[in-house]
């Protein structure tokens, strides 16, 4: 029986699992789109619906209680800024999860978590710049110390 057994293991540690659910929360929070496996999609979504809702409510307190949970500034503020003014009249449902067949490797199956009403752009982020703007910047003279 699994009676008061509230979040599942995902066969790691406490450590392991708590750094694991921040990394994926800051990268989803990032990207607005990850792709993952599906048990941890499915540990993933109740916690990033909890942060944009406590996003939501601009506070001090939630503030803190934020960057607590993701440790990471940039992170915090894109949910109190953009996600949280995104979802305003929504009461919940911010995540979706769309099942994506399986890995090639050990036929785990692959889920894709992502924000409703996403933008499209946030893929893009750390994309590099095109091919002919590093090469100016490459041909500019460096200056030579004595």
């Amino acid at each position: 029986m699994r009676h008061r057994i509230s979040h599942k293991k995902l066969n790691r540690t406490s450590e392991h699992r708590k750094a694991l659910i921040k990394n994926m929360l800051n990268s989803l929070v990032k990207y607005e789109q990850i792709t993952t496996t599906l048990p941890k999609a499915k540990v993933l979504k109740p916690q990033a619906e909890k942060l944009i809702t406590i996003g939501k409510k601009d506070s001090l307190a939630n503030t803190k209680r934020l960057v607590s949970k993701l440790q990471n500034i940039q992170t915090v503020n894109k949910i109190r800024k953009t996600l949280s003014k995104r979802y305003q009249t929504r009461k919940g449902g911010y995540t979706r999860i769309i099942k994506a067949g399986f890995r090639y490797g050990d036929n785990a199956p692959l889920a894709i978590i992502e924000f409703v009403d996403r933008d499209i752009e946030a893929k893009k982020v750390d994309r590099k710049k095109n091919k002919t703007e590093d090469k100016t910047k490459e041909s500019t003279p460096e200056q030579k110390t004595a």
